[in-house]
């Protein structure tokens, strides 16, 4: 039934369709008018290019913010403590066995806060040295980057290993730099990023230990009742949160986090 009622409307619709093509067939083309046409009678867009030097520089600034917005979120990810921070609290999660808790709004919520803390002497300086002599117009563009990005490269190479940083060097074929100004930004980055993924699994796995020893106990009390079939991860989770709760485990862990970056 249904299908018969799609085949008639189709049906319908292309019988409309070549009686309004017969139609329009049958009409005389359209005449323009004669005579002057009036100005007003037709609407008229015009397209102005104009002003001096001052209006390119303006729209070419508006251009670089929105393009530094736009990659804002991977530079938080790849030059702050950001990346740490975050690993070790999933290895936390997982750790405890909670599954979804926290939730992942709250880890990364606090992550982010934990990541502006430790920053903050880092953007200050940026904020001292760079964005308010810019914004006073006593240096150029070109120069408040390079002092931006000087408290950030002392920041990254206090946490990048010497041997992540060579990875990097050796790879872009250029030969062992003499000082910190001769390695480029683009080979510190990943290279403080492979040395924050190490740290963080590193302090992850010491996460790991206390819990692990938990859930073998337990799983061994169990074997020894014969209750096999029951799973150890129902009996030591509580444990565990009781755990890590009696010796105040979120103001040790983040207190670690912090240090870390001192």
């Amino acid at each position: 039934m249904r299908t018969r009622t799609l085949i008639a409307t189709l049906l319908g619709l292309a019988t409309l369709l070549i009686c309004a093509a017969a139609w329009a067939q049958g009409q005389p083309p359209l005449q323009p008018p004669a005579g002057p046409v009036s100005p007003l009678s037709l609407p008229r867009v015009e397209l102005a290019v104009g002003g001096g030097d001052a209006d390119w520089v303006g729209v070419l600034r508006i251009l670089a913010l929105l393009t530094v917005l736009t990659l804002a979120p991977a530079i938080l990810l790849t030059m702050t403590s950001f990346t740490r921070i975050v690993i070790v609290f999933s290895f936390l999660r997982q750790a405890l066995g909670t599954q979804q808790s926290p939730p992942n709004q709250v880890m990364i919520a606090l992550a982010l806060f934990l990541t502006v803390f430790v920053m903050q002497p880092v953007w200050s300086k940026v904020n001292e040295e760079a964005l308010q002599p810019y914004v006073e117009g006593t240096i150029d563009q070109t120069v408040a980057l390079d002092r931006a990005i000087t408290p950030v490269r002392a920041f990254m190479f206090a946490h990048t290993r010497q041997k992540d940083l060579g990875l990097f060097v050796e790879a872009a074929g250029q030969d062992k730099p003499r000082t910190r100004a001769d390695v480029s930004t683009w080979q510190l980055v990943p290279a403080f990023v492979l040395s924050e993924l190490k740290t963080a699994f590193t302090m992850g796995f010491m996460l790991y230990i206390p819990f692990l020893v938990l859930d073998m106990v337990v799983a061994s009390i169990l074997m020894a009742m014969g209750m096999m079939m029951l799973p150890p991860i129902l009996i030591s989770l509580p444990f565990k949160i009781m755990l890590f709760v009696l010796v105040d485990g979120w103001n040790l862990l983040v207190g670690s986090l912090v240090r870390s970056f001192a």
